[in-house]
């Protein structure tokens, strides 16, 4: 790509270009416990009936509505534990929560509403027998019903849906493999022996904790350094072969200096650059390529800048391809802890942090302060060309 550089694209022009471009990647079936954090990628349907009969709902005595007793207690049902026998009139079965009603029985006399002395149960004046407490069969999911749909993640709540509504097994998306490569050579692999021209190459680290729980693999490459037969090398390492990475993850070489060579690289690996530069601060020089169906996320170098860009680009992407239907961070609406001064000419995002009902930028806002970056746990969202915001103006928060 020679010549001037192409004009910035909007954030969310981007973002949509890039979601746009892979499937979801293909089904595979796991057990039910093995599936969290995944994606279903079909419709889930119940394979047997919840509640299976009717149960209590409460503590107290199974017997038939309409009578106003007394009764005698003639037997008990406990959960897992059933009365096998028919509830004539005039009797009553203790019950527990949980428990199967016993047939002939319609209506709960809570625990509390009643006077027991012996076999001899009455009312004690408080409450009357009910159906309000009974839970009926079905009342949460019939077999047959669809208990969870396509796209799905499955969280803990999920997996005792799916394991109580009968299922064992779910199909699930396959989670891509993830190559992570460091590239520079002032980039120190151990980082403490790190000479005075060098940093710690830490932002693969960075980068490799953050895609945690979206990758099937996720492996560290380098730090390659600043050649382009050694960058090009990388890229065939990570991404040729049937076990190659469906994502690689570069940080730093995509911008346009004379040592920024992971667009050459790329082209040289056989890649075409789908679009390059975003109009944003931090992350201005973010690049995209593809080879086939593997996916290239060229981040910029700046610890910072590559933290941002890989949370709004990045992590999505992962998300599409493990079959996530809302990939994209949502902002949530917080008021400032602080003024804030008129913004640039770009979208930015305020390293900020959220506390006590309200969200304050942190005082350094450099893309290479990552003293700053560990106290932040939000994202201010401020347009371009924003104007002054006071203290208690709502602003647009992403929770990190």
């Amino acid at each position: 790509m020679n010549g001037k550089p192409p004009p910035p694209l909007p954030l969310a022009e981007a973002q949509q270009r890039l979601l746009a471009m892979p499937a979801p990647l293909p089904i595979e079936e796991l057990p039910v416990e093995a599936a969290l954090g995944r994606c279903l990628g079909a419709p889930l349907l119940a394979q047997r009936t919840q509640p299976a009969a009717d149960l209590s709902a409460m503590d107290g005595y199974a017997l038939r509505s309409g009578e106003s007793g007394p009764w005698k207690v003639v037997g008990e049902s406990a959960a897992g534990h059933p009365y096998g026998g028919m509830v004539d009139p005039g009797e009553a079965i203790r019950i527990s929560t949980g428990a199967l009603m016993p047939q002939g029985a319609d209506a709960v006399l809570l625990q509390e509403n009643a006077l027991r002395s012996g076999e001899d149960l009455s009312l004690n004046g408080e409450g009357d027998p009910t159906p309000r407490h009974i839970r009926r069969a079905g009342f949460d999911f019939k077999q047959g019903d669809e208990v969870l749909s396509a796209g799905t993640h499955i969280g803990p709540a999920q997996i005792a849906l799916a394991l109580t509504s009968g299922n064992a097994a779910v199909p699930v998306h396959r989670l891509p493999k993830v190559a992570v490569l460091d590239s520079g050579d002032e980039l120190a692999s151990d980082a403490a022996n790190c000479a005075p021209h060098q940093i710690p190459a830490s932002n693969g680290a960075m980068l490799a904790a953050m895609v945690c729980g979206l990758t099937s693999e996720t492996r560290r490459i380098g730090p390659v350094a600043d050649d382009l037969g050694a960058l090009a090398a990388a890229f065939a390492d990570a991404g040729d072969g049937p076990g190659g990475a469906d994502v690689i993850v570069t940080s730093g070489g995509a911008s346009v200096g004379d040592h920024d060579l992971v667009r050459p690289a790329l082209e040289a690996w056989g890649a075409e650059i789908s679009f390059w530069r975003v109009a944003m601060k931090p992350g201005k020089p973010l690049l995209v390529a593809r080879k086939d169906s593997q996916f290239v996320i060229g981040l910029p170098g700046n610890p910072v800048s590559s933290y941002v860009t890989a949370f709004l680009f990045l992590l999505p992407l992962l998300r599409v391809m493990g079959g996530n239907r809302t990939p994209c961070p949502q902002p949530i609406s917080i008021p400032l802890g602080a003024d804030i001064p008129p913004g640039g000419s770009r979208l930015e995002f305020l390293r900020a942090i959220v506390a006590n009902g309200c969200v304050t930028p942190v005082s350094e806002q450099d893309s290479s302060a990552l003293r700053a970056l560990a106290r932040t746990n939000a994202l201010i969202e401020r347009p371009s060309n924003a104007a002054e915001a006071k203290a208690g103006t709502p602003a647009l928060t992403y929770l990190l």
